[in-house]
């Protein structure tokens, strides 16, 4: 098990709950903006905002964003170490810095100090396009150059007393990523932030997170997770918390599931899946719907699910923890299931 890490009002690692983040791509000085696009990305399951700190302007708008938000909030620094002091000293709960980046060893020790000082947390890490070049040459482009990399920058803070770290090392690749995590997660126990960079659009980038992502979850790896789309923020977060509930760390929600239909489906389940699954989308309660296309994929297949309706011969069958007790003809199946489902959600 990783060690905890506190960040703002929330800790990672340490066994507990993975936490969803997101990065906003409106600029950090312009406050009101930020504020407005974070509210929006909590109300839909984030857990942490990060902002980009690229000029003195993003740097003094920390501490105004700080006071208005309810949430950890991370400042991305690259290359300049007072923009990292400015960050800190305006209440940032965690940093995003490479060390190798911000200048000399005297810059990373005053930096150093400050992270201790505050209590403030650190992430560091690599990614593949910034491997060192002795790194490269030694094991050549892979897991172990990727890991190492992140784990040298993360001995450069270690070496001036900071461990309150986070430790990243993504790839755009999927195969690479998984195998830099899994090999972190046997050489370091500082949390792990998981996440494929740069996946691409929603269409293919989503598909690449799911399954990067979900495979390292599986394996108990991660403490933190970013879905990385060409998209809205929000469409982030809406995949960070369908991957949870998929690989079962969340189980506090309405599963709906529903049958690819066929020839023997006769009724529109399509539509009525759709429509069940948009009515419980906000619902925060352990249940299963089934929405069936016939019997054979109907109480057999469904038998643990808290309610369920499959297609027969001009009317479908409701059920019950597979037990059918009720028959309804087509044309009021929509209204007569939805008012089912609204006995057992509250």
């Amino acid at each position: 098990m990783s060690k905890a890490v506190k960040i703002g009002n929330i800790s990672i690692g340490g066994g507990n709950a993975v936490a969803i983040q997101s990065m906003l791509n409106v600029k950090t000085s312009l406050v009101d903006k930020v504020v407005l696009k974070t509210e929006r990305l909590v109300q839909a399951g984030c857990d942490i905002i990060r902002v980009s700190v690229k000029d003195e302007e993003d740097a003094a708008a920390i501490s105004a964003i700080k006071k208005r938000i309810k949430i950890p909030l991370v400042a991305d620094i690259h290359f300049n170490y007072k923009y990292a002091l400015a960050a800190i000293d305006g209440g940032a709960d965690k940093i995003r810095i490479n060390p190798g980046n911000i200048g000399s060893e005297k810059n990373v020790e005053e930096v150093a100090r400050a992270l201790k000082s505050s209590g403030t947390a650190v992430r560091v890490g690599s990614n593949s396009g910034s491997v060192e070049k002795s790194l490269l040459e030694k094991y050549g482009k892979n897991e172990i150059s990727l890991a190492e990399s992140a784990l040298n920058n993360v001995s450069i803070l270690e070496k001036f007393g900071v461990d309150n770290i986070v430790i990243s090392a993504k790839a755009s690749s999927v195969p690479l990523t998984v195998a830099t995590y899994r090999y972190l997660s046997k050489k370091t126990d500082y949390p792990l932030h998981v996440g494929v960079t740069e996946a691409g659009t929603i269409k293919m980038g989503l598909v690449k997170s799911c399954v990067g992502i979900g495979s390292l979850l599986l394996d108990g790896i991660g403490d933190t997770i970013r879905v990385s789309l060409t998209a809205d923020p929000i469409e982030e977060i809406y995949a960070a918390k369908n991957i949870l509930r998929s690989v079962g760390l969340d189980k506090n929600y309405v599963e709906v599931i529903s049958c690819p239909t066929c020839g023997r489906t006769e009724y529109d389940s399509v539509g009525l899946a759709e429509k069940v699954e948009k009515l419980t989308a906000g619902i925060k309660k352990p249940l299963k719907i089934a929405v069936m296309g016939c019997v054979v994929n109907g109480p057999g297949e469904a038998r643990d699910c808290d309610l369920g309706v499959a297609g027969g011969s001009g009317f479908c069958v409701f059920f019950k923890n597979g037990e059918i007790y009720k028959k309804v003809p087509f044309d009021n199946v929509d209204e007569e299931f939805i008012k089912e489902l609204n006995k057992i959600v509250g």
